[in-house]
């Protein structure tokens, strides 16, 4: 490699001499004697004359006579010989008189001999490189040097053959290495940052959709607790958020209230995250709902209580026509309706036939699926009041009614005293009633039947809000007990009902349930307060309740 850039550094400087030469009036011999000798033998070309012997330094001033002029020289036809293309050691002219100075061919390789201290001259030096210079090879042995007699460590790996240092290759290794670690860990952390951005980004669509309904909200003369509790603030706080797993926007949770301004409550919970990342909005209804149960109460530990406790509400059937209780419950590891799929609700069904088919006792009976019911079979079902419809239209705004009737399905047992829902409201609807007044018969059914189905199938709990459910009014116990009653004096002014009722923290709606008129005077009036409490005492607040209103019917 060293001979090949010396060649063509050679090459250059001969061009760049013989340019100086045929362009100058002085002779170039003298200026020819400060090149030092080459530290390498160098080929030479046959068609040369025979060199000279070497003179010795002391008769070299014998060629000081001024020669003549080179002008003559180079308008002969017949030029000098080509010099050699490669470097050549430090010509000396020829002995025999010439008509002009002509470049001596270089000396046949011999042994490098240190040169003389280089002439002072007025005459245009050719520069060479140090590496090339005899100072760089007079070290021991013959070894490089950097002209001050300390080994060239450069130039003497560059003689030897190159072999990889291990450290170094391994700190190069190590290097790349750690770049590239780098470089893919920023990779990775701009992806993350985009889906990050992504998953938290609500369409514009949606955005469109919710400023327009919280406009139409604000204006309205609504009553809803949506309306209540969903300020400006608020809203602007819970816009653009939406949950880690399912993605459910604040769309989801508010789009029955802001389509039906009616609506008492007015917002559900898509899946079960909705209740942390919509808190600000959820927190302020479940306590203004569930009598005071703030941000930072906990729901207590299920508790259902002595069940032989309760009696019977009205012993003479005068005024309490029926009675039920009834829980919902969520399947652990499954969204709510608005997040479920086709395929997870007819596994959720699945699971529920399967367990409820293994229910035995008072308990045992049959499972029917909505989905290709038997025309006799739901007629009778409506007939005893069983089969529920189609969502209405504050579930249908909360799409709470996709792939309808698909995994949804009735289980009752044969006295008809027990039933499950599956898939209406919630996953499970867990319900015991009977004709009449037995409070405490009624109340033992169901919790024998919840027992048994939580063994089999594990529910969806938390341990500030208790049970989980698609409604906020159902969370914490989930329990619901309720009567259908007669009270003509007190329904004849319903303002009147309402305030008993609330005083005793009773909640009274129409004979079908919620959104529905009385029918013949008879009203379903159940314990309002499901959270803060247990079970237990949620039945007791609804017992206690009922007794008073009986007892204020007859003395009115």
């Amino acid at each position: 490699m060293f001979a090949l850039w010396y060649l063509t550094f050679a090459v250059d400087e001969i061009r760049k001499r013989l340019a100086w030469l045929f362009s100058s009036n002085k002779p170039a011999a003298p200026a020819l004697d400060n090149k030092p000798a080459d530290p390498a033998p160098a080929k030479v070309p046959t068609p040369t004359p025979a060199p000279a012997k070497e003179s010795p330094p002391a008769k070299e001033p014998a060629a000081k006579p001024e020669p003549p002029k080179p002008a003559p020289v180079v308008a002969k036809p017949s030029p000098p010989p080509t010099p050699p293309k490669e470097e050549a050691p430090a010509p000396k002219p020829a002995p025999q008189p010439t008509p002009a100075p002509v470049v001596a061919p270089p000396k046949p390789a011999s042994p490098p001999k240190p040169a003389s201290p280089a002439k002072t001259t007025d005459k245009m030096p050719i520069p060479l490189p140090k590496s090339l210079t005899e100072a760089n090879t007079n070290g021991e042995n013959g070894a490089p040097t950097n002209g001050n007699g300390n080994v060239d460590e450069r130039l003497l790996a560059g003689l030897q053959p190159k072999k990889p240092l291990p450290q170094a290759k391994d700190a190069t290794q190590d290097f790349i290495k750690g770049e590239a670690n780098a470089f893919v860990q920023s990779i990775k952390e701009a992806q993350q940052l985009g889906e990050l951005k992504q998953d938290t980004m609500v369409d514009a669509a949606v955005l469109a959709k919710l400023e327009e309904g919280y406009a139409k909200l604000a204006a309205s003369d609504s009553k809803s607790l949506l309306k209540k509790y969903l300020t400006k603030e608020v809203f602007d706080n819970l816009k653009n958020k939406v949950t880690p797993t399912f993605k459910s926007t604040l769309l989801d949770v508010i789009q029955s209230g802001l389509e039906n301004h009616d609506s008492g409550v007015g917002i559900y919970a898509p899946d079960a995250e909705a209740y942390t990342v919509f808190a600000d909005l959820f927190d302020p209804i479940i306590e203004d709902y569930h009598g005071g149960f703030k941000k930072t109460d906990k729901h207590p530990a299920s508790n259902f209580g002595d069940v032989s406790t309760f009696g019977n509400v009205d012993p003479t059937n005068e005024y309490v026509i029926s009675t039920r209780v009834r829980c919902g419950r969520s399947m652990q590891g499954y969204p709510f309706n608005p997040c479920l799929t086709e395929a997870q609700y007819k596994e959720m069904e699945g699971k529920v036939s399967s367990t409820l088919s293994g229910l035995e006792g008072e308990l045992k009976g049959k499972f029917y699926p909505l989905t290709g019911m038997e025309k006799a079979v739901q007629q009778q079902l409506i007939d005893d009041h069983f089969l529920f419809k189609e969502g209405d239209r504050f579930l249908q705004t909360a799409n709470a009614c996709r792939y309808w009737p698909s995994g949804r399905g009735i289980y009752h047992n044969d006295a008809k005293t027990f039933l499950v829902w599956c898939n209406e409201e919630d996953h499970l609807r867990i319900i015991s009633m009977q004709q009449g007044g037995d409070l405490g018969q009624i109340y033992k059914r169901l919790v024998t039947a919840v027992n048994e189905i939580e063994k089999r199938v594990p529910f969806s709990h938390d341990d500030r809000l208790g049970f989980l459910t698609f409604c906020p009014t159902n969370l914490g116990t989930t329990i619901r007990a309720s009567v259908h009653i007669k009270v003509p004096k007190l329904a004849s002014n319903k303002a009147k009902l309402e305030e008993v009722a609330a005083k005793y923290n009773l909640q009274v709606r129409g004979t079908r349930g919620e959104h529905t008129e009385a029918e013949g005077g008879v009203y379903d009036i159940s314990n309002k307060r499901r959270m803060g409490l247990t079970e237990f005492d949620a039945v007791k607040e609804m017992y206690d309740g009922i007794t008073e209103l009986i007892k204020l019917e007859k003395s009115l």
